[in-house]
This record gives C-alpha cells, structure tokens and sequence, in this order.
C-alpha cells in the first residue's frame, strides 16, 4: 500500500482553523437545554391534565360527587398542551442528537488535522 501524498501544510492549516472555529460554539448543547426547558414545561402540563383528570373521574368509590356535564374541557386542554410539548422536546432532542454526530465527525476530522500539523506535541 503505497503512503498517502503529502498535502500542503498552508491549506491544512486554513481547514483546521476554519474547523476550530466553527466547534468553537456547540449548536448541540443548545438544543439539549431547549429540549430540557420543554420537558419541564411538559412535567408541568401532565402534572395539571392528572390533577384535572382526578378532580374530574378520580375520587373514591364512597365519595364521588357526580361529574360535571359537558366534555372535560380543561383536561383536554392540558392533555394537548402536554402532547405539543413533548414534540418540541423530542424534537429538539432529535435534533441535537443529529448536530452531535455531525459536531463529533468534524471533531475527529479536527483531531487528525492537529496529528497531521503536529500541533499536539
């Protein structure tokens, strides 16, 4: 197998820059904290569709008031919030798992850069 030809050390350098540069900032941290702040929203809002499903159906046998007429109004309204949120928050987590691999490829592209230059030693 014959060795690799030598690349220009000037264009190595520029792709290495141009590579630290942009992992400089992690776009995938990002979208973890905002899938995070959805899933406490999210925590929140089954909270309040469990409350206003035992308030509605949840009492005991010996003391359970009849319900209300008409739909459940309140309980369909958190049950939907809390089914939007968790799509946002499996969204963003599908999301920065995707910008992870992509950052992780570019990192080790990075790495082999530093090897190649012998910027590590």
């Amino acid at each position: 197998m014959a060795a690799p030809p030598p690349q220009d050390p000037v264009a190595l350098r520029a792709e290495h820059d141009a590579l630290a540069a942009r992992l400089a900032t992690r776009a995938s941290v990002d979208e973890v904290q905002r899938g995070g702040v959805f899933t406490f929203f999210f925590v929140i809002a089954l909270g309040m569709a469990v409350k206003f499903a035992w308030d509605r159906w949840g009492w005991l046998p010996e003391h359970r008031p009849t319900p209300p007429p008409g739909y459940p109004l309140w309980f369909i309204l958190a049950a939907m919030v809390t089914l939007v949120l968790v799509g946002f928050a499996g969204a963003a987590f599908r999301r920065a798992a995707a910008l992870r691999r992509e950052e992780l490829a570019l990192f080790t592209r990075l790495r082999e850069l530093r090897a190649t230059l012998e910027l590590d030693t």
